[in-house]
């Protein structure tokens, strides 16, 4: 009788708890089915894969995936992973509205250089080991329940871009760093980066390679010593602005994109022979910082909180 009883109460658990369990674990998703037809459900946007020198036409909730797993590690907080696919989707859509001359038979790319990263599910399985399913569904998931979404900023989809790690405790002006005035690409505050992967690094330069390169910059600069390394003027988000170098003026930028810093938010010091740049952060700094976004998610906010603390003045609308 108790051998009976222990044997009915096993097949209960087989049959409820089980799928149960399962259905949690994938993040509460539906069957593999239901979810690549939910993806499937949105209107087709024109990807140039720079890698194979093709364009390929996809539902732009499928392509999503593709940038929100290549973009932001899957391992983030549910709601920064809701964050990011907002305002990839954002950038998305605003970019279907213009013509582009690298790929003018596409929307975007997948060269993260110029567009936004991309790479499939798929490809993730391998490096995500025994997370692979859980991960997956985070990512599906995040994108199901924001599915459509979009920031917008005076009843126009924005341009919403975004960064690793701001370096300087807060965020860019995107007219300090491109030019130009975009109302929702302003500076705020952004914590809760200083301890994730890589926000510290450092550049060391042979002062006779940094003096060729900034000739090669701008051949009106006179150097003979790391004396002649000048002022700096730095940005509200603590990125250096411009530095004057032999007697004439660079941009954070240019300096940044010569000696392959992470940000344009360092330091310059002489160390004996050498030129070093101590550097914080990673990315252009403007827009929504996804180790931020992280951070706060991990505070308890949710992903409308996060967007809306990052570019000012939005709103989210499903278009």
């Amino acid at each position: 009788m108790k051998k009976t009883a222990v044997l009915i109460l096993f097949c209960l658990i087989s049959a409820f708890v089980l799928p149960v369990c399962v259905f949690y674990a994938r993040g509460g998703s539906a069957n593999d089915n239901e979810i690549a037809e939910k993806l499937r459900m949105s209107e087709n946007i024109s990807v140039f894969f720079h890698n194979e020198n093709k364009t390929v036409s996809m539902p732009i909730e499928e392509y999503l995936c593709g940038v929100v797993c290549a973009e932001m590690p899957a391992s983030f907080e549910y709601e920064a992973l809701k964050a990011q696919a907002v305002a990839a989707r954002s950038y998305a859509r605003y970019k279907q509205n213009e013509i582009n001359a690298q790929h003018p038979e596409a929307s975007v790319c997948t060269d993260y250089t110029h567009c936004k990263a991309y790479k499939a599910l798929e490809e993730n399985e391998k490096s995500w080991g025994k997370d692979s399913e859980k991960y997956r569904a985070k990512i599906e998931n995040a994108i199901i329940e924001t599915q459509g979404e979009v920031i917008t900023y005076n009843g126009e989809v924005a341009l919403a871009v975004f960064h690793s790690q701001s370096g300087g405790g807060r965020t860019e002006n995107s007219a300090d760093v491109w030019g130009g005035n975009v109302p929702y690409l302003v500076s705020v505050e952004s914590h809760g980066e200083e301890a994730s992967p890589g926000f510290y690094s450092d550049v060391t330069v042979p002062f006779e390679n940094f003096k060729n390169t900034i000739i090669s910059l701008n051949p009106k600069a006179s150097l003979t010593s790391s004396n002649d390394i000048g002022q700096i003027v730095k940005s509200e988000g603590g990125a250096v602005k411009t530095i004057q170098i032999g007697g004439q003026e660079f941009s954070g930028k240019e300096i940044r994109s010569a000696f392959g810093l992470r940000s344009s938010c360092f330091t310059i010091s002489s160390e004996g022979d050498n030129i070093r740049f101590e550097v914080t952060g990673y990315g252009h700094g403007v827009g929504m910082s996804q180790y931020g976004a992280n951070a706060m998610a991990k505070e308890g906010c949710d992903y409308r909180e996060i967007l809306k603390h990052y570019y000012s003045g939005i709103e989210i609308e499903c278009v």
